[in-house]
């Protein structure tokens, strides 16, 4: 699979056994951007303010001291941060040890599913993958798109967009009756990317009991393929 980007050295293939580290390392890079948007998330929530101003103030009101007032602030915020980085962390190692420790196994391997990569000058600066939903109780085709991903420099291009449309394009030519997917919340930029291109929400789960605990789902997304329908028919 080959697409060029118009006004842009860019150009859109199959991935690769030489692409391995730079998956890797654009992927881990663009889940750890997210962190600070976590912490944000998690410090706003009421009961985190509660905790933040409640626990404090009691240590004035019983011990009279200031400073361990501040230093359990301090501490509380680490914790926090610690907390809020926690199931993007593993949601990464996740990965890293099971579809994308061998991508070629994974998603090459596999009939009916791809995994793409966005290149300018030998550098890898986008990525996505899909594959075939295994649930045999869904009476459609479905085919999962996962680790949409675009390196922080090259955003702003088009390059998602032309990612999204040519997975789109491999799902018709398959003849799938949907792409669907699930991305976080706290991913705004993805959010309003994937319902810019039609894709409609479904539902929501989470990704672990503590990103349940932070309020932070995860969003499920469907977008329907007519013509795949149709040829099918």
């Amino acid at each position: 699979i080959s697409r060029s980007l118009p006004m842009a050295s860019y150009h859109i293939r199959q991935y690769q056994e030489r692409d391995h580290k730079q998956v890797l390392d654009l992927f881990s890079r663009g889940m750890e951007e997210h962190i600070p948007a976590s912490f944000h998330h998690a410090l706003m929530l009421p009961r985190t303010l509660l905790v933040l101003l409640g626990v404090p103030i009691a240590l004035v009101l019983v011990y009279g001291s200031w400073l361990l007032a501040i230093m359990c602030g301090f501490l509380l915020l680490l914790l926090l941060w610690l907390l809020a980085r926690q199931p993007l962390k593993k949601f990464v190692a996740m990965c890293l040890h099971t579809d994308l420790a061998d991508i070629t196994k994974s998603y090459l391997r596999e009939l009916g599913s791809c995994f793409l990569v966005a290149e300018t000058e030998d550098q890898v600066v986008g990525m996505a993958a899909a594959r075939p939903v295994k649930d045999p109780s869904l009476n459609r085709k479905q085919l999962q798109l996962f680790h949409l991903s675009v390196s922080s420099q090259h955003r702003g291009q088009g390059i998602g967009k032309a990612l999204i449309r040519t997975v789109l394009q491999f799902a018709r030519d398959q003849g799938y009756s949907d792409v669907v997917l699930r991305t976080t919340v706290l991913m705004h930029d993805a959010v309003a990317l994937y319902k810019g291109m039609g894709f409609q929400k479904t539902g929501k789960s989470f990704f672990n009991p503590i990103a349940k605990l932070l309020t932070v789902p995860s969003i499920h997304f469907r977008l329907p393929l007519p013509l795949a329908q149709k040829h099918e028919l």
